[in-house]
C-alpha cells in the first residue's frame, strides 16, 4: 500500500518514536495522545483493518494480543491498561491499516 501511513512509517519513510519491534510487528508512540501513555501497534503486513484479518491471521493477531502486557509493563502501566481496535470509518478508524492502541496512565479519560 503506496499511500497507506503506517507502510509510509514501516517503510521510515515518515518518521516515529519506536518503542518495540520484532519480526511481525511495529510500536510506536501516538503523535496525538489520548492518555499519558498511548502506543499504536501495528502489524508489518499490511491489513487493512479488523474486518478484514482471516484465519490466516490467527497467529499474528495471537502475538499482537500477548504482546500487549509486556508492552503496557515496559511503560510502567503495573495497574492496568486499555486496548482499543477501532475498525472501519463507523468504529472511529482514521488509518486504513490495521492497529491497537494501547493507553493508560493517570490521565487514562474515561468513557461517556
Amino acid at each position: 500500500m503506496n499511500d497507506c501511513l503506517f507502510c509510509k512509517i514501516l517503510n521510515g519513510d515518515i518518521p516515529s518514536d519506536k518503542v518495540f519491534e520484532d519480526d511481525k510487528l511495529y510500536v510506536f508512540k501516538d503523535i496525538a495522545p489520548k492518555a499519558d501513555v498511548h502506543l499504536l501497534i501495528i502489524p508489518k503486513i499490511h491489513i487493512a483493518r479488523l474486518d478484514q484479518a482471516t484465519h490466516e491471521h490467527a497467529d499474528l493477531l495471537s502475538h499482537m494480543l500477548l504482546t500487549l502486557p509486556d508492552l503496557a509493563k515496559n511503560q510502567g502501566l503495573d495497574t492496568g491498561f486499555r486496548t482499543i481496535v477501532n475498525t472501519g470509518p463507523g468504529g472511529g478508524q482514521e488509518v486504513d491499516h490495521l492497529h491497537f492502541h494501547l493507553l493508560g496512565g493517570q490521565s487514562l479519560p474515561g468513557f461517556k
